[in-house]
């Protein structure tokens, strides 16, 4: 049987890249740092993946096993192996790097005419690319030709919703969406592609990393600012705000026409890429929280990121912008008191120099064209500013209540008119009486 090495064995390990190589006929071995889990998939030897949409699927995936980083017999499975894989974070590809040489070099004594295929499966670009020049960092110069010729380090491109999961006390259980896309770089590969049902192999990665990027990103993170601002715990909550929708959709379809203009893309064919990303986040049992896909707004807000990289896309297009504006704008304006870019952010626009502050925090130029974005910006981030306050002010100045609440309560409810506050009664979500502010006209 194929062997596949799988470098991480966490949720996205085990319910994504795993999956889709067990399907494809691999054996797959997990290499993990928790010790117990390690333990757990050896001993099993097997796991299920529940795949939720309008209903629940669930996959047994398997034979698995599992071994720690420092097992001394991981270099030479990586000499037998077909396929080494990793689903670990960019910050830990330079950790795993000198066992994957170590692996390579024994390979080049006991395999040496096999090539092999190292994909990066991370949520970054280049990852293959950065993984290989770390590998040639720890490898020995006789070595450094076989890596050369026989391994091939293709970049790529993941996209699986894989939310927190607690297994309902089975640790190895995993739950992911349907969807799922890995699309790698056809030219990084020493030989011919492995046939592994989901992974897509393409001659134009650049074009689907920035097709991931400005629509799944940039509509995810819209969704979240928006929805977080309020009020919403998640995502699929908040698509369910028409409002929000509306302007999650018009972001994507902003950015998707730099696409279609850059790329070439199939335009009808993008329109439904575009509404099977929002079908997704309406998924309502992903539970994909707002403040997690909302955290860390100085990296979202870089230029190169998924929200000032589609602007200026549209601004070498001269196409529209307004909802991406507005998307931008909810971004500054998020507050959360555990997350300190929050906090950075909110200390650079008390500045006297609005303008200034928001070309700081996004890398837009404060002069020529993108002048203006700046100052689109700035107004709409005025108008969201002041939504908190001026939801603040009607809490303490109206009170809405339903026709049962204000017959219980209805002398409580005219000295609370008698006081100065507006007092509203609805039915069926529709005011019907209002009581004015008496004391406000004395």
């Amino acid at each position: 049987m194929k062997t596949a090495v799988q470098f991480g064995a966490g949720n996205i390990g085990r319910g994504f890249i795993g999956n889709l190589l067990s399907g494809a006929g691999y054996r797959v071995v997990f290499v993990d740092v928790d010790r117990d889990l390690v333990a757990q998939l050896r001993d099993r030897g097997e796991y299920v993946v529940e795949i939720v949409s309008e209903t629940t699927v669930e996959r047994t995936v398997g034979p698995v096993s599992a071994m720690t980083p420092d097992d001394p017999g991981l270099p030479g499975l990586i000499a037998e192996a077909e396929i080494v894989t990793t689903a670990v974070g960019p910050t830990v590809l330079e950790r795993i790097a000198p066992v994957i040489a170590a692996g390579i070099s024994e390979r080049a004594s006991k395999n040496p005419d096999a090539p092999l295929s190292v994909i990066a499966c991370e949520n970054m670009v280049g990852g293959s690319t950065m993984l290989r020049k770390q590998v040639e960092r720890s490898i020995s110069d006789e070595r450094r030709s076989y890596l050369e010729r026989r391994v091939g380090f293709p970049d790529s491109a993941v996209d699986r919703i894989v939310p927190p999961f607690d297994g309902g006390g089975d640790r190895l259980r995993v739950r992911v969406e349907e969807y799922c896309e890995w699309i790698v770089d056809g030219n990084g590969f020493v030989n011919e592609p492995p046939a592994i049902a989901g992974m897509e192999v393409t001659d134009n990665l650049a074009a689907y990393l920035e097709r991931k990027l400005f629509t799944l990103n940039t509509g995810h993170a819209v969704a979240a600012y928006l929805g977080v601002n309020t009020g919403y715990g998640t995502i699929a909550e908040s698509v369910m705000d028409s409002e929000i929708l509306s302007t999650v959709r018009g972001a994507m379809e902003e950015s998707g026409e730099v696409l279609i203009r850059r790329y070439d893309f199939d335009r009808t064919a993008h329109a439904a890429y575009i509404e099977t990303i929002l079908k997704r986040f309406g998924n309502p049992y992903l539970e994909d929280e707002t403040e997690r896909v909302a955290r860390e707004p100085l990296r979202k807000l870089r230029r190169s990121d998924r929200l000032i990289k589609p602007l200026l896309g549209t601004l070498e297009y001269d196409t529209p912008n307004d909802h991406l504006v507005a998307g931008i704008a909810a971004a500054l304006a998020y507050r959360n008191r555990h997350d300190t870019d929050t906090m950075r952010i909110a200390s650079k626009l008390r500045s006297d120099d609005r303008i200034g502050a928001i070309a700081g925090i996004t890398g837009l130029a404060v002069d020529g064209r993108e002048r203006e974005l700046l100052e689109r910006i700035a107004e709409a981030y005025e108008v969201v500013a002041l939504q908190p306050e001026i939801e603040r002010y009607m809490r303490r100045r109206t009170r809405i209540v339903s026709i049962s609440e204000a017959e219980q309560e209805i002398r409580k409810l005219i000295d609370e008119a008698l006081d100065g506050k507006e007092v509203i009664v609805a039915r069926d979500g529709r005011p019907v009486v209002r009581l004015a502010p008496i004391g406000s006209l004395s």
